[in-house]
């Protein structure tokens, strides 16, 4: 379900329309979280590290109303539920994509996640379902599980026309007896600003902080 917002009323409007002048309005910044507990009751459980990470992820931005903001056409939609689009690694190294559609239950989230894991792993090429493809309501992520990483720059569309916020993790660290993960997020600075960035690594950082 989406709202359509009311334009002339929204207090956003001035920050949209500054920032959609702009040739590219998205903002970014890289930053690290730490995994350490969440590494470790994932691992004594025999649970994904990865899909309970990205559940984490996509539960906090559900939580923060400018990241479920969405550009259709000219109108602004504010969408109820986000979900996330992400890339799957394969044996042979190439990856697909996959859609892993948000429940707050997280059985019913892995469960599912790992369904689309599996049906990733049995093709080749990107494995896009244009149905899919086509879903704003979404957060476009990736994975590098080769390499940390300290700034991270995506590749989009170019000419203030795309609004879909993006999330990048790289391989975790050590430092100081602590696990630390490596996150950078992207989102159009109509949208949304460095706050909501901030609340949504404030968010995600207490998901990890929990027991699974």
């Amino acid at each position: 379900m989406k709202t359509k917002v009311n334009f002339q009323t929204w207090s956003r409007r001035e920050y949209f329309e500054h920032f959609g002048r702009c040739d590219d309005p998205y903002f970014g910044v890289t930053s690290n979280v730490d995994c350490t507990m969440a590494y470790e009751s994932c691992k004594r459980l025999g649970r994904s590290f990865f899909v309970y990470y990205m559940f984490e992820s996509i539960k906090a931005v559900n939580q923060i109303e400018n990241f479920r903001y969405r550009l259709i056409d000219e109108d602004i939609w504010l969408f109820d539920r986000i979900h996330a689009s992400t890339t799957i690694g394969r044996s042979d190294n190439s990856f697909g994509f996959a859609l892993f559609e948000y429940t707050e239950d997280f059985e019913v989230f892995q469960k599912n996640a790992a369904a689309q894991i599996a049906q990733v792993q049995k093709t080749s090429g990107l494995k896009v379902n244009y149905e899919d493809a086509k879903r704003v309501d979404v957060i476009h992520y990736t994975t590098l599980p080769w390499f940390s990483f300290t700034s991270f720059r995506h590749e989009k569309n170019i000419g203030g026309k795309e609004s879909i916020p993006k999330i990048a993790f790289g391989r975790f660290f050590e430092h100081e007896n602590k696990k630390w993960l490596p996150v950078s997020i992207h989102i159009n600075h109509g949208l949304a600003d460095g706050y909501h960035i901030g609340k949504y690594l404030e968010l995600f950082q207490n998901g990890l902080n929990k027991k699974p």
